[in-house]
């Protein structure tokens, strides 16, 4: 009877001390003001991208970045794991460089990362430096110069203009290089022609078959309701956001720019962009954590890209707020970024969802892998004065129902 009453009363206390725990994350978080949240998105994406390009603009990457691998590794994947590093952070990355800099704070910091990457794109893509990164060995390369590709294409102005005849041609002549690898017939369809985009774009010289084919597929294989099938068929995962509706958005959006005629597909496709990112934003658990479905989950946060790249584009359904779409990213990104173990002791992602977790990669992760998480960033491009970060705190969906407040009717799209 004793030793049952002291269960109990241990079970109580540990109730109590959870409640509390709960109570005082949910007050911390109302506290923390708009420009707060900003700052802490600001020093995330630094701490995530400061050690990468750091290290290539002294042409040092190689030399200082730790390639973990998962225990199934196919192979070493040092050939691979630099470019997609590179790749994938500066795809994130470059919304908020191309706001360009300015005289405070953030404005500054700006200027120093611009200044990193442009240099890291010198060394990325010359021949002749030590981080001459590899586009077309092996498959892989095609992936992450899409990734480099829909960098330069979100952030022209800093990342493009700015660099010299000689880096631009390096550049171009690395893109063009990925055109020996054959695609699979799937989502990666969208790599060749994300990386068509930018020539169209900056260098006038697309492959158009190249970049109309995989739109085309991505027709026939839509789903229905916000959801496009990952080649024929169907996959539950977070592909639709890590590449699929990202990709055929921005690909569009440079062929609208050239005026080849898309508009209606544009205007299709955003708006199954927009349900889905309705979606993702009610997938968004009270406590900031979201299902584990599919493959690739070592991308972390990253499988938001879509709901952060809707927000920047000022395309959210009605139902959904800008300021409920800030505090469930603030929520997921603080929970995940300080998980112990995210990044070893010198500053690097680790492999994991939630901390270091090497078992949750496939045999294709490794450390440059993980860098995809950047693009939960994409929000950064929305200038500080914008209403996404001056709008007060707000509860997002699931935080709204699981409280027992009302929330709008979920609805499906026809098409």
């Amino acid at each position: 009877m004793v030793n049952q009453f002291k269960n109990s009363i241990i079970i109580l206390v540990t109730l109590l001390l959870v409640v509390n725990k709960t109570y005082s994350q949910e007050n911390k978080l109302q506290e923390d003001t708009p420009i707060e949240v900003r700052e802490f998105f600001v020093s995330s994406l630094i701490k995530i991208g400061d050690p990468l390009l750091t290290a290539l603009s002294k042409n040092k990457l190689k030399k200082l970045m730790p390639v973990e691998k998962s225990p199934g590794a196919w192979d070493d994947r040092t050939h691979v794991t630099y470019l997609e590093g590179f790749g994938r952070l500066l795809s994130g990355m470059a919304p908020w460089l191309e706001l360009g800099p300015d005289k405070t704070p953030e404005g500054k910091l700006r200027a120093k990362y611009i200044a990193l990457a442009q240099q890291s794109i010198h060394n990325a893509t010359n021949p002749e430096a030590a981080d001459f990164m590899n586009f077309n060995n092996d498959k892989q390369p095609l992936v992450d110069a899409a990734f480099f590709a829909q960098a330069l294409i979100r952030s022209p102005k800093q990342l493009w203009e700015p660099l010299d005849e000689t880096t631009k041609q390096n550049v171009i002549n690395a893109l063009k290089s990925t055109r020996v690898i054959k695609p699979y017939y799937s989502n990666w369809l969208l790599f060749s022609g994300m990386v068509e985009a930018a020539l169209l774009k900056f260098d006038a010289g697309a492959d158009m078959m190249r970049l109309d084919y995989p739109l085309n597929k991505h027709k026939e294989w839509y789903l229905g309701d916000g959801m496009y099938g990952d080649g024929p068929d169907f996959h539950w995962d977070y592909y639709n956001s890590f590449v699929i509706q990202p990709m055929i958005l921005d690909i569009l959006k440079v062929l609208n720019e050239k005026d080849k005629k898309v508009k209606k597909d544009y205007d299709v496709a955003l708006k199954r962009a927009k349900r889905y990112a309705a979606i993702q934003e009610r997938l968004i658990s009270p406590d900031g954590t979201y299902p584990p479905i599919g493959r690739s989950l070592a991308y972390r946060f990253g499988a938001f890209q879509l709901l952060s790249q809707i927000a920047l584009w000022q395309e959210l359904s009605k139902e959904v707020t800008p300021a409920q779409v800030r505090s469930a990213l603030f929520t997921m990104v603080q929970n995940q970024i300080n998980a112990p173990d995210t990044f070893d002791k010198n500053g690097w992602l680790q492999i994991g969802l939630y901390g270091h977790q090497p078992n949750i990669g496939e045999g294709y992760i490794s450390t440059g892998s993980l860098y995809l998480c950047s693009e939960a960033f994409l929000i950064l491009g929305l200038p500080s004065n914008n209403e996404f970060w001056n709008a007060p705190y707000q509860a997002w969906t699931q935080k709204k129902i699981w409280s027992g407040q009302n929330i709008p009717i979920d609805h499906a799209i026809k098409n």
